[in-house]
């Protein structure tokens, strides 16, 4: 429901008529003209429909589909704007075709567990915003009484660390701390969401010797610190009934504990994200800090079980866990994996990072919207709203050429910084234009207006 609120919610006035032969429906692919009034699909008709006097933006056989929605994306402002800002995350997202992201409560100052925090982040958003923005709150160990006002204030989940966020201010919290805090969660229905890595593990990662080597970061993180962390998740959601969202899921060897979670009835949900189902760790190169994320990207075959996963419904969608920071943190002089920030920067490519890998599996446009639009809006709390093109829905488009192929270079990365391990790699899905509301926010390398962007609160999508 729209609210008065100006900052929430400034509706489109503007009615036109929107078209290709290829517009990814609810029913499929097909030829239709969308039309728009209010900032809202007003209907999906045939064609060669015709109102006289409104404008009409023919798309010819471009791809016109829902808006990617990425509920995992770190923006670090206010504080620490110069890794990343809301004016350039938000453009990035536009140029990627995403509509929607959803912030992290890490990696500002303050980070957002409390709601003073979460007001000091909305005022740093206000006027800078080109896609709408949800925010997460943070469970750390001493703030289980702020929690509810966090709720009430309007955030959409609230994330938990294992082990070292990598942020001091962050810290990780154990088994006592979720379970003062679960109920609080549960109570709310919103979703508890978890980095899949446990600290205190007895059976530590392989100490890294050479702080060059990539195999030896790997051996450093394995597999079964993610296994032991979605073990303990899976047991407190079955005692707390609270809903449970694994971030960033990068072994597959965690599926069939996940699987069976979900078929005894929990409330699980999961990602992965295009870095896991993209790159390989055979093909890393020693020193190559721009590959380091936490948990690491793993080998071929894990890769492949990966896509396997997704097809089949045992990872819910695929998001960017876009983790930038400036490039002296990459420490790629040294080639320092051990000091070098763990985080990859790809939310502007996204959607052509994912369709380069699913086109050689035979995978089709309408896995490509359902893995990155359709389900992270329906875990945001968007039914309805976001993530498909229907009468109702908010007029947010992504218009593409899935044939069209193009090279990552810094000159076209709108990022706050354009240190990315995709740089130079030829990527298959280029965007032409995103649509907000009705509106072009991008078309071809061009911001169009003022930033409309509207800040997304729990109850705006009730």
């Amino acid at each position: 429901m729209y609210t008065k609120n100006s900052i929430i919610f400034r509706m489109s006035s503007a009615e036109c008529i929107i078209r290709s032969s290829s517009v990814l429906t609810p029913e499929g692919l097909r030829p239709a003209a969308l039309h728009i009034k209010g900032g809202r699909v007003l209907g999906v008709l045939d064609i060669d429909s015709t109102m006289p006097g409104l404008p009409v933006n023919d798309f010819g056989d471009l791809v016109i589909m829902p808006g990617l929605v990425d509920t995992h994306v770190h923006v670090n402002e206010p504080g620490r704007a110069e890794w990343e800002g809301f004016v350039t995350a938000t453009q990035a997202s536009a140029a990627g075709g995403i509509t929607m992201i959803v912030d992290m409560p890490l990696n500002s100052t303050p980070v957002t567990t409390s709601r003073d925090a979460f007001t000091a982040k909305l005022e740093a958003a206000e006027g800078k915003l080109r896609v709408d923005c949800g925010f997460y709150g943070g469970v750390i160990p001493e703030n289980c009484k702020m929690l509810q006002p966090l709720i009430d204030a309007g955030i959409l989940g609230l994330k938990a660390f294992l082990i070292h966020s990598g942020i001091d201010d962050f810290p990780e919290v154990a088994e006592a701390h979720l379970r003062n805090a679960m109920p609080v969660i549960a109570k709310s229905g919103l979703p508890l969401l978890v980095h899949c890595e446990i600290a205190g593990d007895p059976a530590h990662g392989a100490a890294q010797r050479n702080p060059s080597s990539y195999r030896e970061y790997l051996a450093s993180r394995p597999r079964m610190w993610e296994h032991r962390a979605i073990d303990l998740m899976t047991n407190l959601c079955a005692e707390f009934s609270c809903r449970i969202h694994i971030v960033h899921v990068s072994s597959a060897d965690a599926i069939p504990g996940l699987r069976k979670a979900r078929r005894n009835g929990l409330p699980v949900t999961t990602e992965t994200c295009p870095h896991y189902l993209y790159f390989c760790s055979e093909e890393i190169p020693d020193g190559d800090t721009r590959f380091k994320c936490a948990p690491p990207i793993r080998e071929k075959e894990n890769r492949e079980r990966l896509w396997n996963a997704l097809d089949d419904g045992d990872i819910d969608f695929v998001v960017s866990d876009h983790s930038p920071s400036p490039p002296e943190l990459k420490h790629m002089g040294a080639g320092d994996y051990r000091k070098a920030w763990g985080g990859i920067s790809s939310l502007q490519f996204g959607l052509p990072i994912v369709w380069t890998e699913a086109r050689k599996r035979g995978k089709s446009v309408t896995d490509i919207a359902e893995w990155m639009s359709r389900r992270p809006a329906e875990f945001a709390g968007m039914t309805g709203r976001k993530g498909a093109i229907a009468a109702g829905y908010d007029a947010d488009f992504v218009v593409w050429n899935p044939n069209e192929s193009f090279t990552v270079a810094p000159e076209t990365t709108y990022h706050r910084h354009r240190m990315t391990p995709y740089e130079g790699r030829t990527l298959y899905g280029r965007v032409h234009a995103t649509y907000l509301r009705g509106e072009k926010i991008f078309e071809n390398g061009v911001f169009e207006g003022d930033p409309t962007g509207q800040v997304i609160r729990r109850q705006d999508t009730r």
